[in-house]
Parts: structure tokens; sequence; C-alpha cells
């Protein structure tokens, strides 16, 4: 890849964790201990009941955009 349009393209087809991993690599971000503890509890399921209660309400109409939020007085 030879130009900025090139790459910034091939960074946008990225998985969400792989954008995340250049983004901090080249603003020199660290992870710091709640970083690191909340990938280990997501890693170990601990969020996994959270995930599936939102997963169901969305799928039941219950749930709002965050833009139609955030567009509210």
């Amino acid at each position: 890849m030879s130009t900025v349009a090139e790459i910034r393209t091939a960074i946008e087809k990225l998985p969400l964790e792989e954008r995340a991993q250049i983004i901090a690599e080249l603003c020199g971000w660290t992870d710091d201990d709640w970083d690191r503890q909340m990938k280990a509890d997501a890693a170990g399921g601990k969020f996994s009941v959270l995930n599936r209660e939102a997963n169901a309400a969305q799928a039941a109409g219950q749930t709002q955009a965050l833009n139609d939020i955030l567009r509210e007085p």
C-alpha cells in the first residue's frame, strides 16, 4: 500500500478488535489495569448473560439507536 487513502481503506475493512489494536499502537496507547481486567472478564465469559439480555432486548424491539438518544433534548 502506498497511500494514506489505501491504508485507511484497508483499516476500515478490519474487524473492530484489529482496528482498535492498530489505533492503540499508532497512538502509543497501552492497556492499563482496568483494560486488562475487562479483557480477562470478557474472555472468561463474565459478560455472556448481559450480552444475551442485550441481544434479546434488541430482537424484541426494546432498544433505541444511540443517535436517537443523543438527539433527544
